[in-house]
């Protein structure tokens, strides 16, 4: 209840408006998100870069409401790759179709992703497209292909699959054969019944399935692991705070003799560093996924219907005004 509340609240104009007024508000959300410029976000990649973490940024906004909106979306997203050719950090980017005019327009859509994967071919960059609420997912599916159909590759572009959906592990064999690079999620929207899984018990064993399916799909294939500038990532990640569903992924790669190199374990900025450490210190691949910008208040709420705890931390913000 409290979890489906506060997704409607990340969605809620009043509510942006009421929260994003309270300056405590910030300080809490600023443990989630790197800062409101792409400077701040470079400076917090190079923190993460030497400890031997690599980031995925991902300049926050969803749901333009305009074409000449998601065309600037579009543009500040081209130059956040290419800032992080400039500064030289082993970051790529991930987007949200929605930001860039998927549900105002397909062609709008289509335009301003090909404009952000031509820069990220002339900077050597890797894009993954974000998985969003079910209304999209047949929509984002079909703009992945189209974009391999426009000459595009799977070094170029990859997608986020969500474990708590019926439909994904269709999706994701059907992905697999493809050669597609996926990131795993558990899935942070508020979906009806009769699309996801109602209860963590079965999103959880979905997940562990999900992993051993792209695990198994990966054994055989060659040169599949991070690029040497750190932005194009192996075929697999798994993105979880969850060490259950870690170990499960990891126990597995071994018993399949993939090397620890083949597969890329990604978590939130601001949650569970010490895990990161732990995983770079055992010789894993580590990815954080580093938001930032003035668009900060949907993906702050997202994090706090996550995890109880995170309320928690908001309230004791408040306290500390």
């Amino acid at each position: 209840m409290l979890r489906n509340f506060l997704i409607y609240l990340s969605k809620a104009a009043w509510a942006q408006k009421l929260v994003t007024s309270w300056g405590f508000a910030w300080r809490a959300a600023s443990r989630f998100v790197a800062g409101e410029t792409v400077g701040d976000a470079i400076r917090v990649v190079r923190e993460l870069n030497a400890t031997g973490i690599n980031a995925t940024l991902d300049q926050l906004g969803e749901h333009t409401s305009t074409a000449e909106e998601a065309n600037a979306s579009a543009d500040a997203i081209a130059q956040v790759l290419q800032e992080i050719d400039k500064a030289g950090v082993k970051a790529n980017v991930s987007i949200k179709l929605t930001q860039i005019g998927m549900g105002l327009d397909e062609e709008t859509c289509r335009q301003n992703l090909m404009k952000i994967l031509e820069q990220a071919k002339k900077s050597n960059n890797f894009i993954r497209i974000d998985m969003e609420d079910t209304p999209y997912t047949d929509i984002t599916l079909s703009m992945y292909q189209s974009m391999l159909e426009r000459g595009f590759t799977s070094d170029q572009v990859g997608l986020v699959q969500q474990a708590y959906l019926f439909r994904t592990e269709a999706d994701v064999r059907k992905l697999l054969t493809e050669g597609a690079r996926i990131r795993v999620v558990k899935g942070a929207y508020n979906e009806p019944p009769d699309k996801a899984f109602p209860k963590k018990a079965d999103t959880d064993a979905n997940y562990d399935l999900l992993a051993k399916i792209m695990i198994d799909a990966t054994t055989t294939k060659e040169n599949n692991s991070v690029s040497a500038d750190g932005r194009t990532p192996p075929f697999i990640a798994i993105a979880s705070h969850d060490d259950k569903r870690i170990d499960f992924a990891k126990k597995h790669a071994e018993k399949m003799n993939l090397p620890k190199n083949a597969i890329e374990f990604q978590m939130l900025y601001g949650i569970r560093r010490d895990l990161q450490e732990q995983l770079v210190k055992d010789g894993y691949l580590v990815r954080v996924y580093v938001p930032f910008g003035a668009q900060w208040y949907p993906y702050f709420m997202r994090r706090l219907a996550e995890r109880p705890a995170n309320i928690w931390f908001f309230v004791s913000n408040y306290f500390r005004r």
